[in-house]
């Protein structure tokens, strides 16, 4: 099989170029299991390279030449969920051979790529799909290896994405369709879900990394969409069973971004002032976050990895949960109300993704007392788990698991 792909690649050199090879790639692509996937990078990833450079390079040009194609369409779309399953294969493929596979060489493509974006497509172009897609691929890969998010064309395109989709007045016109609590599908067009959805993502990942210097700051960011933000929370909340996939995934982002803002600085916590400037903000704000949360059929849609929108809805919300009980003083909230300490409880314990458990035991053993502390399920399950990430904090440059740094993951265990 990897001898049939790597003659089939090996023709991008002839001309003319043959859709018939295209539709043997996306086949061969197609047929790669868990199983298959290491032997099929070590022997192919010289003509996987060959692939991504002429990829990129596709998508650089002027995609009215190609994109209403089928097998040009079927290929992105492909080679997509590919990259993805590459990126959450956690045996024997290297890091760095999966960020070889990722990002373009060049700021000239990513330029061409958002010019395309920002010209009158239509808002449900299959380009900007692709796009999306491919960019979403980056951002799952960089929230696994921070280190990946400091290279120069990743920082361009976070600066870019800053300057250009978040603070702008496309990025507000699509919160305002969101705050209204009877947003019909028709809202999600593809344009939509890249603004709301792809880059907010992409923003979340990268800022993980480190305090960049952005053209705009936290607090900045903050002002300008957290007012938006509580009231898509607040009016989706009471109508979780309802939620589409597509607002599903615009609302797991957007927590993930605004929890990614509070955690700027770092200890000190200043941003989370501009969003909660009363306790009664606050407060309002955990009982929604709660009810979305106590929907349980998203503990069954959980995955190990971070790797579809449930999971990192959860994740996320438990996250920003974790920076409010640090720093806003609301313990005796989360103890007074039987129902959210048992909700976390039950999130925690039913999800299959070992981060969301950690993160639910950290909220627990910041505002239970020990004798209630030693009465959970969770405790019993989550120490080895705890110690790996303890251990990959440690050693990693950045002091961090992921996005959590050190000094929070040992705080949760001297309480344990």
């Amino acid at each position: 099989m990897e001898d049939k792909f790597n003659q089939l690649v090996a023709t991008f050199n002839t001309s003319p170029f043959s859709t018939d090879v295209l539709r043997e790639i996306i086949l061969l692509l197609q047929q790669q299991t868990t199983e298959s996937l290491s032997s099929f990078i070590t022997q192919s990833i010289q003509s996987l390279l060959i692939l991504k450079h002429w990829a990129w390079k596709l998508l650089s040009e002027d995609c009215h030449q190609w994109i209403d194609q089928q097998n040009y369409q079927q290929f992105f779309y492909t080679f997509a969920s590919f990259m993805k399953k590459v990126i959450y294969h956690y045996e024997n493929i290297e890091v760095e051979i999966k960020a070889s596979l990722l990002f373009p060489e060049t700021i000239d493509q990513v330029n061409s790529i958002f010019q395309q974006i920002e010209q009158d497509l239509d808002d449900n172009e299959s380009f900007v799909t692709v796009v999306s897609l491919w960019l979403d691929n980056h951002s799952y890969f960089i929230h696994d290896n921070p280190q990946y998010g400091t290279s120069p064309v990743i920082d361009y395109i976070v600066q870019y994405i800053v300057r250009y989709y978040i603070i702008s007045k496309q990025y507000k016109l699509y919160l305002s369709q969101l705050r209204q609590a009877s947003s019909t599908q028709t809202i999600f067009t593809a344009k939509m879900l890249f603004y709301i959805k792809t880059c907010s993502f992409y923003l979340y990942a990268c800022m993980g990394v480190k305090v960049q210097d952005f053209s705009y700051t936290a607090d900045d960011m903050l002002l300008y969409i957290g007012n938006d933000y509580l009231k898509i929370i607040h009016s989706h909340s009471y109508t979780v069973a309802s939620w589409s996939k597509e607002l599903l995934g615009c609302i797991a982002q957007l927590v993930g971004l605004v929890f990614a803002c509070c955690w700027w600085d770092g200890e000190k916590k200043t941003q989370i002032k501009i969003l909660f400037s009363t306790e009664q903000i606050v407060c309002d704000h955990v009982e929604d976050l709660i009810r979305i949360i106590g929907y349980k059929p998203f503990y069954k849609q959980t995955k190990s990895v971070r790797s579809n929108d449930e999971t990192t809805l959860m994740d996320t919300i438990f996250m920003l949960l974790i920076v409010i009980v640090q720093t806003q003083n609301i313990n005796w909230f989360f103890r007074s109300n039987i129902t959210i300490r048992d909700t976390i409880v039950s999130a925690a314990e039913a999800a299959l993704n070992d981060e969301v458990c950690l993160c639910g035991y950290g909220i627990l053993g910041e505002v239970l007392p020990d004798e209630d502390l030693k009465d959970l399920k969770i405790a019993d399950n989550i120490g080895n788990y705890f110690f790996h990430v303890l251990e990959e904090a440690w050693y990693h440059s950045s002091k961090k698991y992921k996005q959590l740094p050190l000094p929070y993951l040992l705080r949760g265990k001297y309480r344990s």
